[in-house]
């Protein structure tokens, strides 16, 4: 914004996907499971790998650590519980504990109620939450940043898909989980 306040720009945060033929989007930044599924259409720059790990509050991972009670499993709505969780790395017990969206995902892991997993750049940020030690970090896939078309071409596009796209470059160790220290 600072670099070229003549462009316009609404970000829109949410866990939907915008469909960038229906031009509800000019640029989309995604993670991408599989290249090939993507439309013949959509043009992209691929960014670093996102990864994810296993958190829970400071205090309840405390509390299991000196053999309290197994952690409930925290998830979102209609995501369920991801195959990956279940490689018998860690014991939860009950029934999951499911939220509507991503922010009720962290304040109810915040609070002690279980354990969830939660891409690294957000679990590591927060001062509230632990990553589960020994747990092995999980690959969401690449960070995409995408247009369809003719919006590529434009100046305003172009320069902010070049911008984020080395913006995400520098991020690339918080978001491959490597930068976990707060000290």
């Amino acid at each position: 914004v600072r670099l070229h306040p003549d462009i316009e720009m609404e970000i829109l945060s949410s866990g939907e996907l915008a469909n960038l033929t229906n031009r509800e989007a000019d640029v989309a930044i995604r993670v991408v499971y599989d290249r090939e599924a993507l439309p013949l259409n959509l043009h992209g720059l691929k960014g670093p790998e996102l990864y994810g790990g296993f958190y829970m509050s400071g205090d309840r991972l405390a509390e299991w650590q000196a053999g309290g009670p197994d952690p409930r499993w925290i998830a979102i709505s209609g995501h369920g519980v991801p195959d990956w969780t279940r490689q018998g790395e860690l014991r939860t017990t009950g029934t999951p504990f499911r939220t509507m969206d991503f922010e009720a995902q962290i304040a109810a892991v915040r609070q002690g109620i279980g354990i969830t997993t939660l891409p690294c750049f957000v679990g590591d940020a927060d001062p509230l939450l632990e990553r589960v030690p020994g747990t092995n970090l999980h690959l969401y896939g690449p960070i995409w940043v995408l247009t369809q078309g003719e919006t590529r071409k434009t100046k305003r596009v172009r320069l902010f898909t070049e911008f984020v796209s080395r913006r995400l470059a520098a991020y690339a160790p918080l978001l491959a989980g490597l930068s976990i220290s707060r000290d």
